[in-house]
Parts: C-alpha cells; sequence; structure tokens
C-alpha cells in the first residue's frame, strides 16, 4: 500500500465529488505547470494522479529548488569545495576555492585537477588518498594547495567520492579548509591528520567574550564573501600580516630601514630587538648584579626651604626648557634627582596628594637616588632629573593641564624619577645575550623595565619612612600604581612604533581633522576645545598620552639647547662604547657597531637616531601640546649635527677612528 504524504492524505478521506472538485480542477494542476489531467469523477483516480505526480515531477521539481538553495550556500561557506567527474576534470568550484587557490572558477572549470595540485609536498599524500578512493572510502588528512603565485599553503583536506547509478565513482567532493592545528605523520611517512575538533570550534564562536582581533578577523573574513577576487586577495594578504605579532614595527619585515643605511639598521637593531643571536661560543663570564645600594636614610638632609642659594638660583629656572640640568649636577655634587624632585613635587602639590611629610619625600627622593649607579655615565640620577623636567614642563602645557587630574599628574612625576632606577649602562639585548639573572627573571622580555618598575615599589615599600604611598586609600594606591607601571614599561624601545602608531592614530589624526575643521583659529579654538577636552580625557586616550610623554621626556636630549644636546650626545656614546668594549672581550655578540671606538661618528648617530625615532614622535607630539620652541631646537641641532658630518667626512677617511673629544 502507498502511503500518503500529510498534505494528500485528506484526500483519502474524500468520497463525494463535491468535497473534492476543488483540487481536481485543471487551474490548480496548471499552476503546478502540470496540464496533462482531465477533470474525473472518481476521488480513487484523482488520488492516484496525485500520487503519480508527487512521485515523479513534484519530488524532481523540488529537488531542483533544493539545488539552487545548496549552491547558494556553497559560494558563501568558509571552506573550499573542489568538485570534479572520475577523470580529475573539475566541474565546479566555489568562491572559497576561488580566494585560496587565487584562480577564478573561469581558468579551473574543464581543466584537470591534477595540473593543480601537482607539488613535491603532495607526493606522499597522493599515495594515500589514492589508496582510499580505490577502496570507495573518503580520506581526511592534510595535503599542500599550489596558489596562483606559485607558492604553497597546507589545508585540512577532505576528499569523498560519490557514486553514479551504476555503482561506480561518478564525482570526487574536495572540501579544504585552512589548517590552523598540527597534524601527526605516521610511521609509514603518510600525512595523515587528526579530524578537526569542530565541535570546539563551535563552541569557541558561541561564546560572548571575543578578543578585538578575532572580531576584525571575523568581520574581515564576511567581507571577503561576495567580494570580486582581487579584493579578496588583498583581504587575504590584511588577515596575514594581522596575524604577526609586531603589528605597529615599520622593521618588522625589513632587514634594514628603507633607506638602505647601515647605520640606521644598527641602531634600529640595537635598540629595539631584544633576542639577538649569539655568534661565538666563547666562556662567559657572569656579570654581576646591580642591586644598588638600596639606602634608607635616617633623616633628611635637606628642606626645600633649607636649600643653599646656589642652587636654588638654577632650582628657580625650573620652569624654563632651557633648565641647566648639568650645571645642577656639579652643584649638587651628582646629586640632582632629590634637589629637582623636591622643588618640582612641591609646585605640584605631591606631598598634599599623598598626604605624606616632606621629610618623607626627601628620605624617598634619596633612596631612589642612591640607586642610580653614579658610575653610568648617561643612565644616572641626572638622566632621571632630566626627564622629570621634561615630564613637568609637558604636564604644564595647557592642554595637559585641561586633561589630567593630580593623580595623573602625581604618577607621571613619580613614574618620570624611578623610570631607570639601577640601570646597569647595559641595553636588553645585552642581558639577554650574556643570560643576565634579570632577562632570565622576566623572560627577556623588556627586561630593564620590568626591573625599573619593580624595585620602585619594593624600595619604596621597604621602610615606613620613605614609602610615600602609605596614606593613599586601596583605590588610589593600585590606580596610581598601575599608571606608574604602564609608563615605565612604555619607555621600552622595542614598543616604540606601536605607542607611536596608536598615538598618532587617536590623538594627534584626531586633533588635526577637529582643528582643521574652522578656518578661522579663534573660532576654531572656541567651538572645538570643548570637544577635543572632552575626547581626549577619556581613560583610553590619557594612558596613550602619558605613555607618550615619558617617551618623549625620556629622549628629548636632541630637542633640548644645543650645548645640553652635544653633552648629552657624548654621555650615551661613551656609554653604548663601554658595551662593545665588554662585547668584544667577553666574545658576546656585538649588538650595536657603530658604537665602536676605532670607527665611531656620533655626529652621523646622532642623525640616524633624530631621522628614525625622534622627528616623526615630536611632529605628533607637538600637534598634541604645542612645542614649536622645542622643534626650533631639533632642527637647530640637526643642522649643528649635519654640518659636522660633513666636516668630519672631508677631514678624515671613514675608515679612521673619529675624535670626538
Amino acid at each position: 500500500m502507498v502511503r500518503l504524504s500529510p498534505r494528500y492524505q485528506k484526500l483519502d478521506r474524500c468520497r463525494d465529488r463535491s468535497q473534492c472538485t476543488h483540487i481536481t480542477r485543471p487551474r490548480t494542476l496548471r499552476k503546478m505547470r502540470f496540464q496533462r489531467y482531465q477533470e474525473n469523477s472518481s476521488a480513487s483516480a484523482c488520488i492516484n494522479e496525485l500520487q503519480t505526480l508527487e512521485a515523479g515531477e513534484v519530488r524532481s521539481t523540488l529537488k531542483l529548488y533544493a539545488c539552487a538553495g545548496l549552491f547558494q550556500a556553497l559560494e558563501n561557506v568558509f571552506e573550499a569545495v573542489e568538485i570534479t567527474n572520475s577523470d580529475q576534470e573539475i566541474q565546479f568550484v566555489n568562491h572559497a576555492y576561488e580566494r585560496l587557490s587565487g584562480y577564478s572558477s573561469e581558468e579551473l572549470v574543464g581543466r584537470d585537477a591534477s595540473e593543480f595540485h601537482k607539488t613535491d609536498r603532495n607526493r606522499e599524500a597522493v599515495e594515500s588518498i589514492n589508496g582510499q578512493l580505490k577502496k570507495g572510502k573518503h580520506w581526511e588528512g592534510t595535503c599542500y594547495t599550489r596558489r596562483k603565485t606559485g607558492d604553497t599553503v597546507p589545508v585540512h583536506c577532505k576528499v569523498i567520492p560519490v557514486p553514479g547509478r551504476n555503482g561506480s565513482v561518478a564525482q570526487y567532493v574536495s572540501v579544504r579548509s585552512h589548517s590552523g592545528e598540527s597534524y601527526n605523520t605516521v610511521a609509514n611517512g603518510s600525512m595523515m591528520a587528526f579530524p578537526r575538533r569542530r565541535e570546539s570550534i563551535v563552541t569557541a564562536h558561541s561564546m560572548s567574550i571575543e578578543a578585538p582581533i578575532t572580531k576584525v578577523i571575523n568581520i574581515i573574513n564576511a567581507a571577503q564573501e561576495g567580494s570580486p577576487l582581487n579584493i579578496a586577495q588583498d583581504l587575504d594578504k590584511v588577515l596575514e600580516i594581522l596575524q604577526t605579532s609586531e603589528l605597529y614595527s615599520p622593521f618588522q619585515h625589513q632587514a634594514i630601514p628603507p633607506n638602505d643605511d647601515p647605520m640606521a639598521s644598527d641602531l634600529v637593531g640595537g635598540l629595539m630587538s631584544q633576542n639577538v643571536k649569539r655568534k661565538f661560543s666563547a666562556h662567559e663570564i657572569q656579570r654581576s648584579s646591580h642591586h644598588g645600594h638600596q639606602h634608607i636614610p635616617s633623616s633628611p638632609a635637606c628642606s626645600l626651604s633649607q636649600i643653599p642659594e646656589p642652587i636654588m638660583n638654577v632650582l628657580n629656572l625650573d620652569d624654563s626648557w632651557s633648565f641647566d640640568i648639568i650645571e645642577l649636577e656639579r652643584l649638587t655634587n651628582k646629586r640632582p634627582l632629590m634637589y629637582l624632585g623636591l622643588k618640582i613635587f612641591s609646585r605640584f602639590g605631591v606631598c598634599e596628594y599623598l598626604n605624606i611629610s616632606e621629610s618623607c619625600l626627601v628620605n624617598w627622593l634619596q633612596m631612589i637616588e642612591a640607586n642610580y649607579q653614579s658610575r653610568n655615565h648617561y643612565h644616572n640620577s641626572t638622566h632621571a632629573a632630566d626627564v622629570l623636567h621634561a615630564t613637568a614642563y609637558f604636564l604644564e602645557r595647557e592642554r595637559s593641564r585641561e586633561i589630567f587630574d593630580q593623580q595623573d599628574q602625581v604618577a607621571c612625576l613619580i613614574a618620570a624619577v624611578v623610570h631607570d632606577v639601577d640601570h646597569p649602562a647595559r641595553t636588553n639585548a645585552f642581558l639577554i645575550n650574556e643570560k643576565h639573572q634579570l632577562a632570565i627573571l622576566y623572560n627577556d622580555q623588556a627586561v630593564l623595565e620590568n626591573h625599573h618598575a619593580s624595585m620602585c615599589f619594593r624600595l619604596t615599600h621597604k621602610d615606613p619612612s620613605v614609602d610615600i604611598f602609605k596614606n593613599l586609600s586601596s583605590d588610589d594606591y593600585k590606580a596610581v600604581r598601575h599608571s606608574i607601571i604602564d609608563m615605565v614599561l612604555a619607555t621600552d624601545m622595542k614598543q616604540h612604533f606601536e605607542h607611536l602608531s596608536k598615538f598618532t592614530t587617536s590623538i594627534s589624526k584626531h586633533l588635526q581633522k577637529l582643528e582643521g575643521d574652522n578656518t578661522d583659529v579663534e573660532i576654531a579654538h572656541e567651538i572645538d576645545m570643548a570637544t577635543i577636552i572632552t575626547d581626549l580625557s577619556s581613560y583610553e586616550n590619557r594612558t596613550l598620552i602619558k605613555r607618550m610623554m615619558i617617551k618623549c621626556a625620556d629622549v628629548s636630549n636632541p630637542l633640548r639647547p644645543l650645548t645640553l644636546c652635544k653633552e648629552w650626545a657624548m654621555r650615551i656614546a661613551e656609554e653604548y662604547c663601554e658595551q662593545t668594549d665588554e662585547e668584544k672581550s667577553r666574545g658576546l655578540p656585538v649588538v650595536m657597531a657603530q658604537f665602536d671606538r676605532k670607527t665611531l661618528n656620533i655626529p652621523k648617530c646622532q642623525l640616524a637616531f633624530i631621522n628614525i625615532f625622534i622627528t616623526s614622535m615630536f611632529d605628533a607630539w607637538d600637534v598634541y601640546c604645542d612645542v614649536s620652541d622645542l622643534m626650533k631646537n631639533l632642527q637647530i641641532n640637526f643642522d649643528y649635527w649635519k654640518a659636522q658630518e660633513e666636516l668630519t667626512g672631508k677631514e678624515q677617511h671613514p675608515s679612521q677612528a673619529i675624535d670626538n673629544s
């Protein structure tokens, strides 16, 4: 007995012609594109005819409709689908396959599939695939797809044989997806994969917690669907770039900077790299750890009112960019940080915010200064005082005063004071190469910066007499501590271009757009200032600005008056040359070959540093807080170093040593 589908079961109960004529009218069947049925009063004949139609034309038509939907679905899935006949002639590829291979469907359909899969890396996989398919079984594993560009990419592939009417294989369906997992190689050498864990993928996509980069990648993947082939290929390149770890470094995929300058290449490598490969196997001597004195004063040496007059005369100029930190170093017998710190902290009301006495602050400043290595030529307490002065100068700019509250100001000033505490006068790369205990402790990541931040709090909490945070509430302490650590870590030059790119994108370009909307300067100032301040005052933007502030303060020497600029250039050169001397004597890789005493060219080093790191950063900083006077100094100093380089080139052969005394 034939079982009727539900929509026809009620007809079996119709025995009266008047009850069934509504479905036997010719116009009803014509709507279904059937015109052969002639009107009949027999319910049985009607039912038989409908059963015949359902088993034949109706089912075939429904299958055709389903096929249209199926092909539409195939064009919108992420997996690359390829269908071939039994002779390996390609009959169909979807959009995902076009994106994966780089070929269009017009280039593929009708061609032999084996032409596009030929690669030495597929030999073993092909043998395994053919063996399985001959048995009528599907194959799943890792194989390689050759792209139009000539390169090959590993894919997770599943090949399924489709039997025809006579039982023999009529077609092969291949489903390929990017291989995101590791697949095992079995003993016989064939590449066989563990099945992909689709359940885990479904679960991951159903989670409400999604990383921002994942959202970006998903949006790009969605945009690829239905895009022209050339756009889809460009988006593939975008995805490849996004999967790198150094998104903001312009030198990530370049051996040297674009101008092919060896000096610039060495400078970038020395300051930004932290994983210089070892070139020698000579005997190593572990460098001693620099723990500093960890001195805790028993009583304050002086207060602001007790500072000697000659020193106070210099300190009274602390709000000027021309402030002479070298003269203060001389007058204070290389203890400028305590005196300048006391003066600047008083100006910003730091003791009032921290709710501590002046004696506690003096004790803390003395302790921090004692833990800077006085024997260092550059990274000593004078450098810390110089960075503190620059930070205070930037905090006094009009826009900074509008954006930052007192908590931000206090955190910025403290971060400047401690940002290089206990610096060993060696770079991160040096410490990593010699397997220094700090490099091991911090897993080769921002070794010195992590050490400075850690030392700040270890020293501060060592004794109540120096604990400047002891009276802060828990919430305020956490906020200040987080800000200090974040700023100190931002001084890691390895992350320079990341911080600069984020600042430029989020702050500088936004300000240029807001201020550029009005041609009248006064109107623009009045209309846009409120909008600018509101936008910049968000937590995220204040964080970006504070990072850039300490970065600019840390390397502001090229923007100081020329006499100070030259002094700092000599000091950093001497410190780097000492590192090179030690690297050579101990058989360590030379991190910065340009700082070799025999070939040292200070003007050229300064020009390279300005061109690569300084100009672009201070251009962005100038947009934020208007430091036009500093930019004039930068141009004067650049011209000076340029003239010195040209003069040196005329007087000496490049291979000769340069006397920079």
